[in-house]
């Protein structure tokens, strides 16, 4: 199977969204960062990529597919809540001028990202950590679970 057949659609987002998606996955693996996509935050909100690097810290990376995806966001300013760095990671095609300059840039493809632009980090309070790790620890072990058995996801 070609390697642009691997891209996993769950029916959320556009194609190349998918392919953002993908590409900031192995960036962060690389980085040796855990990521986890359509990360449920309490506050209701569902964070586009939550990653975790191996020293505790806390990525939210917010995937824009274009112009009119990142005109129709107004929710992103709350990820800063749940994580030390915020992100978007556009397409190479996407104007990346109208982000904002307080969030650190991805640009990437299905093959891949890269950073252009670190975010100043904000250090999350000790106790949102301890939080949003462990239901990203929770979140990631009931993912796995349900590959092995689909039952439990009923």
């Amino acid at each position: 199977m070609p390697d642009d057949e691997l891209i996993i659609h769950d029916g959320r987002q556009s194609e190349t969204a998918a392919g953002v998606q993908r590409g900031v996955g192995r960036m962060l693996s690389a980085a040796g960062f855990a990521a986890l996509s359509e990360f449920p935050l309490v506050s209701g909100r569902r964070a586009d990529i939550f990653a975790v690097s191996e020293r505790g810290m806390i990525w939210i990376v917010e995937i824009k597919s274009s112009l009119a995806d990142y005109r129709a966001d107004n929710k992103w300013h709350e990820y800063w809540d749940y994580c030390d760095e915020l992100y978007f990671a556009v397409p190479p095609d996407l104007p990346q001028d109208i982000l904002p300059v307080e969030t650190g840039l991805i640009v990437a493809d299905p093959w891949g990202g890269e950073i252009l632009r670190q975010p100043q980090p904000q250090k999350l309070a000790a106790a949102r950590r301890k939080a949003v790790t462990l239901r990203f620890a929770r979140l990631a072990a009931i993912r796995l679970h349900a590959m092995y058995d689909p039952k439990i996801a009923d």
